[in-house]
């Protein structure tokens, strides 16, 4: 295991043990702990009690978080005809069918994409690269919207916040919060609009307690636990 630096070890000194955080205290020492000289990224996990090798525990969507997550994001859109204009028009990066099939195939600008988007016709020519495009979680999918033909409000989303998130092999579902030069509040806000959604999307199948643990952290941060039973009067400082 690496050696922790001085300033991370700094802020882990000051995570008191055992104690889960209420969302705001949480958010709180987060900022306070954060020593990075750049404008670090807040993270949150969060371990749920699902059976990810089930279909129906598996848990993916988007959601747009109310103070976005800070940073602009270049978007593609797999489209033809008015399609194409309405995306151009609510602000998409890269817009195009065929050619632009070929630009994502050949690589050139799949580092500078965050998110594709495409219309229900042209996902029989994206499925062709499912190899390249799914590791990086670019593939378009309907669940988290962007497989759709209302295109423009599609881009307009993502640019303004959307974020989307899956359960991974493990039943884990990570996902950006914001970032630490976000106040607490800002980051508390968006961190109940990921929670209010995983809690509507609790599958039918799951058993037992559904969210077992809540994890944030920035960028070169120590993790903060949050209290997992906690999904109401979020702003307030108080630990359960």
């Amino acid at each position: 295991m690496a050696k922790r630096g001085k300033k991370y070890r700094a802020g882990l000194e000051k995570i008191e043990a055992d104690r889960l955080y209420a969302p705001k205290a949480g958010f709180t020492l987060l900022k306070e702990i954060d020593q990075t000289q750049f404008d670090a990224t807040v993270d949150c996990a969060f371990r749920l009690g699902i059976d990810p090798r089930k279909a129906d525990q598996m848990l993916r969507g988007a959601v747009a978080l109310p103070h976005g997550i800070g940073k602009s994001v270049t978007v593609a859109v797999v489209a033809g005809g008015e399609r194409a204009e309405e995306a151009r028009a609510a602000g998409a990066d890269h817009v195009g069918d065929d050619d632009l099939v070929e630009q994502l195939q050949q690589g050139d600008i799949l580092d500078e994409i965050d998110s594709i988007i495409a219309t229900p016709d042209m996902m029989g020519k994206l499925g062709r690269l499912g190899k390249t495009l799914g590791p990086r979680g670019l593939m378009p999918n309907p669940k988290s919207g962007t497989v759709t033909m209302d295109v423009g409000k599609a881009v307009a989303e993502i640019k303004a916040g959307r974020v989307e998130y899956r359960s991974d092999r493990n039943g884990n579902v990570h996902t950006v919060l914001g970032k630490c030069s976000f106040s607490a509040e800002q980051l508390v806000e968006n961190y109940a609009a990921i929670l209010e959604e995983i809690i509507r999307l609790r599958p039918s199948a799951a058993k037992g307690r559904y969210i077992q643990t809540v994890a944030i952290s920035a960028s070169a941060s120590p993790s903060i636990p949050l209290d997992p039973s906690r999904s109401k009067d979020l702003l307030e400082d108080e630990d359960a």
